[in-house]
């Protein structure tokens, strides 16, 4: 795999704590694609299960020499101590349904253009199931389809599978299976798929960044003997 990312100074403090933090609650494998090439200036896109899975997925990325920013949802930047975190280390926060949506991709266009790599969830929540199983990909909103259109920047496919069996369901749930996963441990996986640039209207690069995101997610969830079939 081919790896080469813009000089971006210190290791930034959220992937530095994901990589610290996730191997304590699951055991986490990373593979790629044979052609997967994480880019300065790409987009990375990745399935949404688990408030897990972002570290996940960020200590995935650390493995690999990458730290991207990440398109979250504003209300993170509410949270003590997080909050600050992620404005100090210029992540990008997204209002849904508000009119500073928008003001979400010119942040990320600015930083792809700078060679920065910018993570985005394009489901933009977590699916409503309260099993821990694996479902594939929800539909994606426009934001990615919109975002690759404006700057052109490839779209790197990662598909996440096991965060679920770290937290999922209801809140008591969720707090249940953080607390005991340092005992259970369970598997993690990530994969990396091969870029792609995205052409034709928004509704076919939308179609198509769906499908790589599913794939890379059917691969790391038959990695940890998951059914990879199932519809969200």
């Amino acid at each position: 795999m081919k790896v080469d990312i813009a000089e971006t100074g210190s290791t930034p403090m959220l992937s530095r704590i994901a990589d610290i933090l996730v191997p304590t609650v699951g055991r986490l494998a990373v593979t790629t694609d044979p052609c997967a090439d994480l880019a300065p200036g790409s987009i990375i896109a990745a399935n949404h299960t688990s408030l897990a899975d972002p570290a996940v997925v960020l200590a995935a990325l650390h493995r690999l020499g990458v730290e991207p920013v990440i398109m979250a949802a504003a209300g993170l930047w509410r949270v003590p101590l997080l909050g600050g975190l992620l404005a100090r280390e210029g992540h990008i926060p997204v209002f849904r349904g508000d009119r500073r949506d928008s003001g979400a991709l010119d942040l990320a266009a600015a930083a792809l253009e700078q060679g920065r790599l910018v993570l985005i969830y394009a489901e933009g929540r977590l699916p409503r199931r309260k099993d821990a199983g694996e479902a594939a990909p929800g539909t994606f909103h426009s934001g990615l389809a919109r975002l690759a259109e404006r700057t052109g920047a490839p779209v790197v496919p990662v598909g996440q599978a096991g965060a679920r069996r770290v937290t999922s369901g209801s809140a008591v749930k969720q707090v249940a299976g953080l607390l005991t996963s340092p005992l259970r441990r369970p598997d993690l996986h990530v994969h990396v798929g091969t870029p792609l640039q995205l052409t034709g209207d928004r509704v076919v690069r939308t179609t198509r960044a769906h499908a790589a995101v599913t794939a890379a997610w059917q691969t790391a969830a038959s990695c940890l003997g998951e059914p990879a079939g199932l519809a969200a």
